[in-house]
């Protein structure tokens, strides 16, 4: 089952998205790193940061296993209050992948170069005339 991994790299503050299978990274939570060569990036080490599943639910990286579950919020991510002391309940995803991952955010912790021109697709020219 492919998912969208978006990297982004804080030195340059660009990100690109990628589609790759979700089997390597499976069992892995918010805050795990993992060498780039699972996604073509050899020679980055990368850390994960966020996601959210299928339904498009955040992943909580305080809520521990791969459930969904209604927690009354007080903050991100999940909730943003508008103001203070405002709590809401709130249906998240816990910060273990399985499955039901849709989209998974991580960053370059470690690499030279610049991955974002890395892992773009090449741009396919169109013919005209």
């Amino acid at each position: 089952m492919p998912v969208k991994i978006v990297v982004s790299d804080p030195k340059t503050r660009k990100s690109v998205q990628i589609e790759k299978d979700i089997t390597p990274f499976l069992n892995l939570k918010i805050g795990d790193t993992f060498d780039g060569n699972l996604i073509g990036a050899s020679g980055f080490l990368l850390k994960i940061t966020g996601g959210s599943d299928k339904d498009g639910f955040p992943m909580r990286p305080d809520f521990i296993g791969t459930a969904r579950k209604r927690l009354l919020l007080s903050s991100g991510p999940g909730f943003k209050p508008w103001k203070k002391g405002l709590r809401k309940r709130k249906t998240v995803h816990g910060n273990t992948i399985d499955n039901t991952i849709a989209q998974i955010n991580c960053k370059v912790i470690k690499g030279e170069g610049d991955i974002v021109s890395l892992l773009k697709p090449a741009e396919k020219k169109e013919e005209s005339g």
